[in-house]
Order: structure tokens, then sequence, then C-alpha cells
């Protein structure tokens, strides 16, 4: 019988704007989704870490991190 040990993932997340708002209001949802989503993580005790952000020229958002998958274990893969 096999069992997971442990399971974590790398993810690339692009924070989009909307194109039916103004630049600034648009600019300001993104930073509001992404804290959101980190509060979400945070909330749910997921294990993470952000490896990179990167503010793109539109003023959208790519992150690039490590997670928890499903509550298992991550053994020593988030440090």
């Amino acid at each position: 019988m096999k069992r997971i040990l442990s399971a974590c993932l790398e993810q690339t997340l692009h924070f989009r704007l909307k194109d039916a708002m103004p630049h600034d209001a648009a600019v300001r949802m993104v930073r509001e989704e992404y804290t959101r989503y980190r509060e979400q993580l945070d909330r749910n005790r997921t294990q993470y870490r952000i490896l990179s952000e990167h503010e793109q020229a539109d003023g959208s958002l790519i992150v690039r991190l490590k997670k928890q998958y499903n509550n298992h274990d991550c053994g020593n893969y988030l440090d």
C-alpha cells in the first residue's frame, strides 16, 4: 500500500488587472486581491513561502510561491 509522506506545490500566479475599470483602481484591486490571498493562506494555516513578486509594467503582479498541498506535511520543501 502506498501512502503520501509529503506534498507541496510550486505555483506561479498572475494577478491581472480588470479591463473595465480605471487603471489606478485596477492596480489597487490587484494589490487587495493579493493581500486577501495571503490572508486566506494564513487563515487556513497553509504553509507557504513567497519565492518572488514581480510587478509588471501595466501594474499587474506575478508571484511565485511554494505552498503546502491538502494539509500534507511538506518535509523540508519549504526550508
